[in-house]
């Protein structure tokens, strides 16, 4: 039996697509293992899985100036250490990781034992800790045309992100039940993020009378943020985190608000859910989603406009212009070779281990 690690933590990022790997690789009959930190959200949503879960110290390596610089290398050093003494003993053929700092020292200890390893890269330009894990890699995977230019030749592949296959098996008309809604006026999904987008949240409640004119409003605002105010408006509903029927309502939407957190608008672009994108500013940021946001409308698969520019009147213009010409953004989306990823991915770890073996 074949034997892959799979690492990525620090946000749910940097696991979901670990997730939405497994059933094509149990299908192929892999032995299973994930290295992350010691009690990072990575921990919770893999041992739900049944997964085995080996957890080592992690630190994070920063740019900037912070106490905890002076510390946090020592715990990379120790997770290093621990990653080496657990990939001694599982042997894995080939380790994945989906980034985060804790990849780090275990791509590092891949190395060591001469485990290949392939990287996926989400945002448009790799972050510190890829960049640190690239030199090690077999292989990179990358969900941006743009991206290539910053890896290495003959590393570099662009694949897209791997999303959850159950996402493209939703019931518009179990959303319908679930939510109340009419089956009669189109709908618009408004997604922040696991953690809600406060910015995203005030410039939609803000143009809710006019909006509701056209259309109907799921909102998912995120924990602590629903308004209790607008409980009981017609044609509008709000949940602070929605996990089993997300699906269901990605089946119901006719347009969808999002951020551009990478792994988000890869979901959307294997759904062919025309979006409207409302970047994270660089401010708060290191402009990733930006770049991100940018890649996708050069592409013809969403429409941006940027924090800066939210007003009532260019979001209600944003809104109305995606609703009236979702039918080219979807063909764009239709045309696009990011759809495959899984599939791709999976045939870049099968090489790795054929590689290994030889």
């Amino acid at each position: 039996m074949k034997r892959i690690l799979l690492t990525g933590g620090g946000t749910a990022g940097h696991v979901t697509p670990n997730i939405a790997l497994l059933p094509k690789l149990r299908e192929l009959e892999y032995e299973i293992s994930y290295m992350g930190s010691y009690h990072g959200i990575e921990k919770k949503l893999i041992e739900e899985l049944q997964i085995p879960y080996y957890g080592i110290s992690s630190g994070k390596l920063r740019r900037y100036f912070d106490p905890k610089n002076f510390t946090d290398p020592f715990k990379v050093l120790k997770g290093y250490g621990e990653a080496c003494r657990i990939i001694k003993r599982l042997s894995p053929d080939v380790l994945f990781s989906k980034g985060g700092f804790v990849s780090v020292p275990v791509v590092l200890a891949a190395k060591r034992y001469h485990v290949p390893v392939i990287i996926h890269e989400s945002d448009m330009t790799p972050g510190l800790a890829n960049k640190l894990c690239i030199p090690s890699a077999r292989k990179v995977c990358c969900n941006f045309p743009e991206t290539l230019q910053y890896l290495p030749n003959g590393k570099a592949v662009l694949t897209g992100s791997p999303i959850r296959q159950e996402l493209l098996t939703g019931d518009r008309l179990g959303a319908l039940r679930f939510t109340g809604l009419s089956a009669n006026k189109p709908v618009i999904l408004v997604m922040g993020g696991s953690t809600g987008a406060a910015a995203v949240n005030e410039a939609v409640r803000r143009i809710l009378p006019t909006l509701l004119k056209e259309f109907q409003v799921v909102h998912l605002c995120g924990a602590g943020k629903l308004d209790a105010s607008l409980g009981h408006i017609s044609g509008y509903v709000q949940y602070e985190y929605i996990k089993g029927e997300l699906k269901d309502l990605f089946a119901l939407a006719d347009i969808v608000i999002s951020r551009a957190g990478a792994n988000a608008i890869c979901e959307l672009l294997a759904l062919k859910k025309p979006s409207l994108l409302i970047p994270l500013s660089a401010a708060a940021s290191r402009g990733d989603q930006i770049l991100n946001a940018r890649s996708f409308e050069k592409q013809g698969f969403s429409m941006v406009l940027e924090e800066e520019e939210i007003t009532n009147d260019t979001l209600l213009k944003a809104v109305q212009s995606l609703y009236q010409n979702r039918a080219s953004y979807s063909t764009a989306m239709k045309g696009s070779k990011q759809t495959d990823s899984i599939q791709t991915i999976i045939q870049l770890i099968e090489d790795a281990c054929t590689h290994a073996e030889s």
